[in-house]
């Protein structure tokens, strides 16, 4: 990514700052921080004022921080937040921002308890999530990349599935593919389940072995180039049922209906509707026990979330997922879902696997 994009970011945050009655913003969540100043390490604070921005980080990453960051790095030899506040009172920053939701109350005590007497700490809910929401060019290209990794994995993976095969070793399989492809890592814990398993939305793999008969639901992602992909896709081990084809059928016509709900303008929770609508017709809206989607990009959950009371509305260049899902005990469950990127008049969808049923 271009460090001028980074400085663009770091700009508007300067720019914004008057907006939301504060003379600097303190970010701390690791996500946020890349975003502003592209830096990667595990250790780090950065501080934004309307003049400058300054990184805040420890020797272990001097090199690593020089490198990633174009802003001014300060490497710090005892705690980051002493060498911030003190920053802080060197140019007078009053009201400063911090995000609450990421900071812990021994974290925010021992900050306010250093804080010069005349600046005050102000929370600041999602101001930099916000931000995030719309996705710059580089940053859609990237998710691509990621998408077309997680898929190719998907293939790789699947072709090796078979009776007697454990859920632990696929979900193994998926990652140890993703990453001979370029993924950095999974974008989370891989999910794979068979038969009965399969109901439980975030089942994590066991040594269970699959059967013929079963329904495997296998939910991936990938992280690479630091963005998040996501897909599940469903597998039957011999011939499926006409209750298996009938709740497939049904599912995949609620997401097609959600894919059809994007675009620039519509609410959350119209896309959510839509696929609601679908299952309802088929009686199974009581299964479908979680939101159509929710938005990715440097993090796997990001805003929108695409739930039934999400006011939010859609923007262009939103990555989402649409992923609605039905969950029957004693039965298993399906879910479909794709990586999409919401246009001014639609969608695109990321995702290129089939959404056919794999019967293996």
């Amino acid at each position: 990514m271009a460090n001028n994009e980074f400085e663009q970011r770091r700009q508007t945050v300067a720019s914004g700052l008057a907006e939301h009655k504060l003379d600097g913003l303190l970010v701390s969540l690791g996500p946020n921080l890349r975003y502003l100043s592209g830096f990667t390490g595990s250790n780090a604070l950065l501080l934004v004022t309307a003049v400058r921005s300054i990184l805040f980080t420890d020797p272990r990453y001097t090199i690593q921080a020089g490198q990633e960051s174009t802003c001014q790095v300060h490497v710090s030899k005892g705690p980051l937040v002493v060498d911030m506040v003190a920053a802080i009172a060197r140019l007078r920053v009053r009201r400063v921002g911090y995000e609450p939701a990421m900071m812990s109350c021994d974290a925010y005590q021992a900050l306010e308890a250093k804080m010069p007497a005349k600046s005050t700490l102000v929370g600041v809910k999602g101001w930099i999530e916000e931000l995030r929401t719309v996705k710059s060019p580089d940053e859609i290209a990237r998710i691509r990349r990621s998408v077309a990794t997680n898929s190719q994995a998907f293939e790789q993976g699947v072709a090796r599935v078979k009776p007697g095969m454990k859920e632990q070793d696929l979900a193994a399989e998926l990652e140890y593919r993703m990453r001979r492809l370029g993924a950095e890592k999974p974008s989370f814990e891989t999910i794979v389940a068979g038969g009965e398993r399969s109901a439980l939305p975030h089942a994590q793999p066991t040594a269970a072995r699959f059967e013929k008969g079963q329904l495997i639901v296998v939910d991936m992602g990938a992280l690479q180039e630091g963005y998040c992909s996501d897909m599940t896709r469903m597998l039957f081990l011999g011939t499926p049922s006409a209750k298996v084809k009938r709740t497939y059928k049904a599912v995949l016509e609620a997401q097609l209906a959600g894919i059809d709900a994007v675009r620039a303008g519509a609410r959350a929770a119209a896309v959510d509707a839509a696929a609601r609508k679908v299952l309802r017709g088929y009686g199974l809206d009581k299964a479908f026990i979680h939101s159509t989607g929710h938005g990715l990009g440097l993090e796997i959950h990001e805003p929108p979330r695409l739930g039934k009371r999400d006011k939010s509305r859609l923007k262009a260049g939103m990555a989402i997922t649409i992923e609605p899902g039905v969950y029957i005990e004693g039965f298993g469950g399906i879910r479909i879902e794709d990586t999409v990127l919401v246009t001014e008049k639609g969608c695109e969808i990321l995702t290129p696997t089939s959404k056919d049923l794999r019967v293996i």
